[in-house]
């Protein structure tokens, strides 16, 4: 391995401690990090302690074999750095494993740590396998030993050579793996290590895939994917699992790889795993791998989007609902000055209203710019979705301010990147957050927010004063709209344009819009119940699900169907859907809730006249598919 950073660049004597004096887990952790603080590795004690207990709640870093290797990458260190602690005594640091922790490792990993402190740190967690470098450091009596035990495993490991290589591809049997832990440092490459030395004892052919801070190593290509009798994922965040579709697939959390690599190379050998993706055959698995690969086809602006709306989600269906409980009191009875006033229906809008729902722009703009920035273009997201918000510029305005907040600290980071290395501390800390915030700020206020809380004030004035026709044609196009591609980019502008809608007040777009949503999977549901020949034993099954998804407004229920017979399926949902949204805004539906399908019917504006152009719309789509689809071959 070429590095030019040592751990013994890492590693000093004033960060050894050869007797921890702690006895708990949590004081271990205490006196470790004491000790990278007197060395004067942190900025703050504080922070490195938030940013080791955030990695532990996320899955123990006792990974067996008596060693702990608490970490973090963290704006609070200083100074790249590792602190050594042993135990003679031993401590209970895993609920889940029986056997004492002795040996302590705790890595402190710069926010902005480059590729050589990754793959030193990597390199630890591959001395840390071998059971005679634990001997060793655990007869250590002075820190001189320590260091020196260190730095001639670590001579000896970058002087291997990779033996065996041509043997493992002569192997019959080829699995490959990939693993990933939040913080990418050590268990990534520990699970990696573990399995590729089990593989080598048991005479199977593996490639390993790391996906650890520094990026994505040793890829996996579509080839080493074809060839292989299984896939391992051993994971504590997202992996890109598209590419496995149609092969056996194991999952399980990333220390399960470490603990247990010799069972999970022997099930990946017998293929004792699920198949992912076009292999599934149950019903939910299907519409979860359509899904998916709708999402893999997304262009990047679409993916940006809908990180903000996903991320705003929880907040306007939370908040939106405790909005219409408290209409229940009357539309009214939140206003103590008004006669229907009720002190329950005031604190629910508070909460609804005036928390939820007032975060629900900052939060899409923040999360719009954290998938274009990463973390540095959070903060000026928020800002500038808050000044949306303030501004009257609302849903539109804080997608623009999402946009221009995640564009410009991207723009910032290529401005920059010329700056010596020794400012790189600077960079998150302070100047992309300084500059973005500012740089977005002046942008909202002086160019984007005024003409676009004028257009938002002249839409919404259009849709109260429409007429019923208008209304209608407008029920309808956002009925298709919603069946069009349920769940993809065109399902979720219509979606999308009902929740703006609620935030100004207009409750009758999105009554139209959730009705249309419902109707695809209930008309589907329907069809299969009354037309039996059409549909094969497992869609009749399937059909029984889709009353449920249907019911739940999850639009997303009637996407496996669509995807086997799409010339046929697609038209009649839309028919069906168009109706439905059509029927809604000539009946003067309104909907305050965003979310919950029939479960919020309480609060919709005539319920009964609601129901019909729901049942209206699901029986048009089920005489469609009669009208249209083939009887199904078995």
């Amino acid at each position: 391995m070429k590095n030019e950073i040592r751990i013994a660049d890492l590693l000093k004597s004033d960060t050894i401690v050869l007797h921890l004096s702690a006895s708990t887990k949590e004081a271990v952790l205490d006196e470790l990090i004491a000790k990278l603080d007197e060395a004067g590795r942190l900025n703050s004690k504080e922070g490195m302690k938030q940013a080791i207990l955030a990695r532990e709640a996320q899955g123990s870093t006792g990974i067996g074999e008596g060693i702990a290797i608490p970490h973090a990458k963290t704006a609070a260190v200083k100074t790249p750095g590792i602190a050594y602690g042993f135990s003679k005594e031993g401590i209970d640091f895993d609920s889940l494993d029986k056997q004492k922790a002795h040996l302590f490792f705790m890595i402190a990993a710069t926010e902005d740590a480059n590729q050589a402190h990754l793959e030193t740190l990597a390199l630890l967690s591959q001395m840390l396998m071998d059971e005679s470098f634990r001997q060793e450091l655990m007869k250590a009596e002075t820190k001189e030993q320590v260091l020196d035990i260190v730095t001639r495993k670590e001579k000896e490991i970058q002087g291997e050579k990779e033996s065996d290589a041509q043997e493992m591809e002569q192997t019959l049997t080829k699995v490959v793996a990939v693993t990933a832990c939040p913080t990418g440092i050590a268990h990534t490459y520990m699970a990696a290590d573990a399995l590729k030395k089990k593989a080598a004892e048991l005479g199977i052919s593996i490639k390993v895939e790391t996906n650890g801070s520094g990026g994505v190593k040793n890829k996996l290509t579509s080839q080493d994917i074809e060839e292989a009798a299984a896939v391992i994922v051993a994971a504590d965040k997202q992996v890109e699992m598209e590419r496995f579709r149609g092969k056996v697939v194991i999952e399980v959390p990333v220390a399960e790889g470490i603990r247990n690599a010799e069972e999970l190379l022997q099930r990946a050998v017998n293929q004792q795993g699920n198949v992912y993706g076009g292999g599934a055959t149950s019903y939910q698995q299907r519409i979860q791998a359509a899904k998916t690969e709708k999402k893999s086809k997304q262009p990047a602006f679409y993916k940006h989007l809908m990180n903000g709306v996903s991320n705003m989600l929880p907040f306007v269906v939370g908040g939106g609902i405790i909005i219409a409980l408290s209409f229940m009191f009357g539309i009214k009875a939140s206003d103590p000055n008004d006669p229907s006033f009720h002190p329950l229906a005031k604190v629910l809008m508070d909460i609804g209203g005036e928390t939820a729902f007032k975060l629900m722009i900052p939060v899409l703009a923040g999360f719009i710019a954290l998938s274009i920035a990463d973390r540095p273009g959070f903060a000026p997201g928020m800002v500038g979705g808050l000044l949306a918000a303030a501004s009257g510029s609302g849903f539109l305005g804080g997608i623009i301010a999402g946009f221009l907040a995640g564009y410009t600290v991207v723009g910032l980071k290529k401005l920059f990147a010329g700056l010596p290395e020794s400012l790189e501390g600077i960079k998150p800390m302070l100047l992309y957050p300084l500059l973005g915030i500012l740089i977005t700020g002046f942008v909202m206020v002086y160019v984007v927010s005024d003409p676009v809380a004028a257009a938002n004030t002249a839409l919404g004035n259009w849709l109260k004063h429409m007429g019923t026709g208008n209304a209608v044609v407008l029920g309808v196009i956002l009925g298709a709209m919603m069946a069009f591609d349920m769940g993809g980019p065109v399902n979720k502008a219509a979606f999308t344009f009902g929740i703006a809608m609620i935030a100004e007040g207009n409750y009758t777009p999105h009554a139209a819009i959730m009705a249309a949503g419902m109707t695809p999977p209930l008309g589907i549901a329907l069809a299969t119940t009354l037309f039996k020949k059409k549909f094969t034993a497992e869609e009749r099954q399937a059909g029984k699900t889709a009353y449920i998804l249907g019911a739940s407004f999850i639009t997303e229920g009637a996407i496996p169907f669509a995807a086997a017979d799409p010339t046929r399926v697609i038209p009649s949902l839309m028919v069906g859907s168009a109706v439905a949204g059509g029927l809604s805004m000539l009946f003067g539906c309104t909907l305050p809730a965003p979310h919950g399908g029939l479960f919020v019917l309480p609060v919709v504006g005539n319920a009964g006249l609601y129901i019909v152009s729901i049942l209206a719309g699901t029986i048009i789509t089920a005489l469609m598919l009669k009208l249209l689809k083939k009887d199904a071959v078995e």
